[in-house]
């Protein structure tokens, strides 16, 4: 039985996007349980009461996704530029022959 955790985290402890992911995965809870409930074909209410609970709604589940968004795009974004900018010297030397620049049309 292995007793070691599988990654070291460092001295910071945990993951520094699992409280704002916990608190995107609450809002849509309560934003799909708060749609559920503002049915209108089950009990007839005053139209404006029917709006603003879908209104809530909308925003709780918009929330809840932007948060959810923000934490996938941090954890699985780029980790680094993909290439390196060419030096302030000039122009580098192709890493293949082919990938040199081009002539125009002539």
């Amino acid at each position: 039985m292995i007793t070691e955790p599988y990654e070291d985290q460092g001295a910071g402890g945990g993951d520094p996007t699992a409280l704002p992911a916990a608190a995107g995965l609450a809002l849509l809870a309560l934003g799909g349980w708060l749609l559920t409930t503002a049915r209108p074909w089950q009990k007839p209410n005053h139209p404006v009461t029917l709006g603003l609970g879908w209104t809530a709604s909308a925003a709780l589940l918009l929330c809840g996704l932007l948060l959810l968004s923000r934490c996938v795009r941090s954890v699985h974004g780029p980790a680094a530029a993909p290439y390196a900018p060419p030096a302030a010297g000039g122009p580098e030397a192709p890493a293949h022959p082919g990938d040199g620049p081009r002539p125009g049309p002539a």
